[in-house]
């Protein structure tokens, strides 16, 4: 027996009956033959971890655009908070914290650069739409490597729903869905804070009773009340005086950070940069990178590989792309 089966055998001792055991998965795409050490999901983790689009998420924004500031979150701190999240969740209910870590750990890899600014551009330039599940998705599938990573359906699947309306098909896929929005509100409320967008006692005091008065103390609230609901189920469940105490908080970030002024006081500037790149690619399709352009060459629609080349994009490489193209070297080089 190889190691992988000993830890196959583990997991059908010791998890629970409603878990996504590794030697159940649907499998890939492509067959390859099994690892002697690693289950499939843990390969799939590991994969996603290894990948040049995962370490991009250290340089694309997550709400705050170019802030000045070293304790401000990025793509990259997200998700690794989702994760430390959902593992929480799905080890205290007995899931298979290999497929959980995954699908956190990918649920943002399609995430554009300037945040969700990036992301409102491209879906209105690009027929058909752009929204950043199916390009995490696209990327594991197709981009990375120029032909994918391979990854099992129950990972891809997790990535593809992890968005509020979506509809996960394991308890680890929900239970990321779930920890995605544990996350981003409550850093968002952190990072609003450091920045003097609002203050703590901004937020309703109904709330507040209900969640905690603190970032820490709401995490805690929101994990107890979605183990505690959901030990013995075949669903993942949140009581419904924390989950609309939740929906609140949410529809406050929405009044008072995600359309704040302050907050949001470079995302037309962000969009019109990315518009003016995607312009300038359009007539100058053979400067993008040569995995997209190997694309454009096997058929590929030019806007489909254009808004991949600038989806992947940091936003320090779409600010020095754009002033490499727009900015005359003597006007750049002013100051220095």
């Amino acid at each position: 027996m190889t190691i992988r089966e000993e830890m196959e055998a583990r997991e059908r001792e010791n998890l629970s009956p409603y878990a996504s055991l590794s030697e159940n998965s649907l499998g890939r795409d492509v067959w390859e033959p099994q690892c002697d050490i690693r289950p499939v999901y843990q390969r799939d983790r590991d994969r996603i971890l290894h990948s040049k689009a995962f370490r991009r998420l250290k340089d694309k924004t997550q709400v705050f655009l170019s802030p000045k500031g070293d304790h401000y979150r990025t793509r990259l701190t997200h998700v690794l908070e989702v994760a430390q999240n959902a593992r929480t969740i799905a080890r205290a209910l007995r899931l298979n914290e290999d497929l959980t870590e995954a699908i956190a750990l990918g649920h943002d890899l399609g995430h554009t650069p300037f945040g969700h600014a990036g992301e409102r551009l491209l879906n209105e330039l690009m027929p058909g739409g752009f929204e950043h599940n199916v390009q995490s998705v696209r990327i594991v599938e197709r981009l990375e490597k120029g032909k994918g990573l391979n990854l099992t359906k129950e990972v891809r699947d997790g990535m593809l729903n992890h968005r509020e309306s979506g509809h996960p098909s394991t308890l680890e896929g929900k239970v990321v869905r779930l920890s995605d929005r544990f996350a981003y509100v409550n850093s968002d409320i952190d990072d609003a804070i450091r920045a003097h967008v609002m203050t703590e006692e901004d937020i309703p005091t109904e709330l507040r009773e209900i969640l905690g008065f603190s970032v820490r103390d709401r995490l805690n609230t929101l994990i107890h009340d979605t183990i505690i609901n959901s030990m013995g189920k075949d669903d993942i469940c949140m009581s419904s005086e924390v989950a609309g105490a939740m929906a609140g908080l949410r529809k406050f970030m929405f009044a008072h950070v995600y359309t704040n002024p302050v907050a949001k006081g470079e995302e037309n500037r962000a969009k019109e940069l990315l518009a003016c790149l995607f312009e300038y690619y359009m007539d100058h399709v053979e400067e993008i990178s040569h995995t997209n352009l190997d694309m454009y060459r096997a058929g590929e629609a030019k806007e489909r590989v254009i808004c991949d080349y600038i989806a992947g994009m940091t936003d320090q490489y779409a600010v020095a792309r754009f002033k490499e193209i727009y900015v005359p070297k003597q006007w750049s080089d002013m100051g220095d």
